[in-house]
């Protein structure tokens, strides 16, 4: 797809420059500023963090443990809950939850405890003479995991612990899902999500076979009939559109196809890069999108949103990012046509004016143009339709773009659950799919012993 954009010239500068500028956002915390951080935590009775968390973690025990220096204790209670503890420390928008409900927040500092920081400084030191996770006796089932995001690993590594088989079907070219593909590359750096699925894998027990696409060369029908239960972790692979002419013309593509070739790109200096260019979307990829265009060389990037800042859904702290690295953010204006040259590649967007008419958005018939020589489309992903073409997966039921589950993540055909992003449950976290998986981890090993006892 970004094949599109090879017209466009490359950054200036080379590689080993271009690298410096996806250093991490956030500096890890030496072992001083860990104690240092660790001491400020007052260890609440009932603590408001870990009740916040998606995955449930107690933030206030493992935070004692780096304090008393038993970093290998506070590691171990951070991934009991949570297997990609330190990915989801390092991506997680704690400024929302465990660090935003922080009791620290309304002292004279007025500053709550970095948790995240502290969480990843404790996965990151830990150090275990062998895998601090043991399978359970074998029970003689294996399970089928489709998709190798974090739902699926999270899944699959709960499933493994309690004694299950488990193969994993990826259809990229690596494990991972968004932590390997769509994560801003100054987010997760140093090749850390393999680096994570390496220590998840540790544990045995699970297999994953790479290049297997949902209704192309792997049907659902066959994974139920061949496994003793199926756990969709699909993510939403579809980007939406803008229901524009021109939204196929070159120089205009999802924002999420440039990230994925940007994060697996050897030479950054090889990427396609525009002069100008326009992000439209207000999420936390249309952020990671325009950061990284600029910080590649972009002279010029505007992001642009219908609605105003406070409706942005990329956290406050997350705009602060963009305004830091120079990205021009307008508000107020939707796309109303593509401008195109006459050799039909982009040469910017025509935008109008919005404004609220009582609870409805509704264009004010101004307009105006913004040059760019690219356009990127973060407005969000739906679950790829292109995936559930077998006879089997049409019976799956929706709510909306989405597939529905029960409170175990049970889809309506007995033995496939599903979770994470695809299901119509939670926030559309990492953190919230890595509980998805755990928690359907948990129902399909209950109902196999319910099955048993019935019989």
């Amino acid at each position: 797809m970004i094949e599109s954009l090879n017209y466009l010239p490359h950054p200036a500068l080379p590689n080993e420059e271009l690298a410096g500028h996806f250093t991490d956002l956030a500096p890890p915390l030496t072992a001083r500023q860990a104690a240092i951080e660790s001491a400020r935590c007052l260890y609440c009775y009932d603590a408001p963090c870990s009740r916040i968390c998606p995955s449930e973690i107690d933030v206030a025990s493992f935070i004692r443990n780096i304090h008393d220096k038993n970093i290998n204790g506070a590691a171990a209670g951070i991934l009991k809950q949570n297997i990609l503890g330190g990915s989801c420390a390092r991506v997680c928008p704690t400024e929302i939850l465990c660090e935003d409900v922080c009791v620290r927040n309304h002292d004279a500092e007025g500053q709550p405890v970095k948790i995240g920081l502290l969480q990843r400084y404790a996965v990151d030191h830990m150090h275990f003479a062998a895998h601090p996770f043991q399978r359970a006796a074998s029970t003689g089932k294996t399970i089928a995991i489709v998709g190798a995001g974090p739902a699926g690993l999270s899944c699959a590594h709960r499933l493994a612990m309690l004694g299950h088989d488990v193969v994993i079907f990826e259809k990229e070219d690596k494990a991972g899902g968004l932590n390997e593909y769509g994560i801003a590359k100054y987010k997760l750096t140093d090749d850390f999500a393999q680096k994570e699925i390496d220590f998840l894998l540790g544990i045995g027990g699970i297999e994953i076979r790479c290049r297997q696409v949902l209704g192309e060369n792997l049907q659902l029908r066959d994974l139920h009939a061949q496994y003793d239960a199926v756990f969709l972790g699909l993510g939403l692979g579809a980007s939406r559109k803008l229901g524009l002419t021109g939204e196929d013309a070159p120089g205009l593509l999802a924002a999420v196809d440039y990230i994925a070739a940007l994060r697996q790109a050897d030479d950054l200096a090889a990427l396609p890069v525009p002069k100008r260019a326009i992000v439209i979307g207000a999420g936390n990829t249309a952020i990671d999108m325009a950061v990284q265009i600029q910080r590649l060389g972009a002279e010029e990037v505007t992001l642009v949103y219908r609605r105003g800042f406070d409706a942005m859904t990329a956290t406050h702290h997350e705009q602060d990012i963009a305004k830091a690295n120079q990205v021009r953010m307008l508000t107020w204006a939707q796309p109303q046509q593509v401008l195109l040259d006459t050799a039909g590649k982009v040469v910017g967007m025509r935008f109008e004016k919005t404004r609220m008419q009582g609870t409805r958005l509704a264009g004010t018939g101004e307009t105006f143009d913004v040059a760019a020589d690219a356009i990127f489309k973060a407005i969000g992903q739906s679950l790829d339709t292109d995936v559930l073409h077998d006879p089997m997966a049409s019976l799956l039921q929706r709510e909306g773009d989405k597939i529905a589950v029960d409170a175990g993540f049970r889809t309506v055909l007995p033995g496939i659950y599903a979770g994470g992003d695809c299901v119509a449950l939670g926030q559309d976290l990492t953190v919230q799919a890595v509980q998805h998986g755990k928690l359907a981890a948990l129902a399909i090993h209950s109902d196999f012993f319910n099955k048993v006892e019935a019989a």
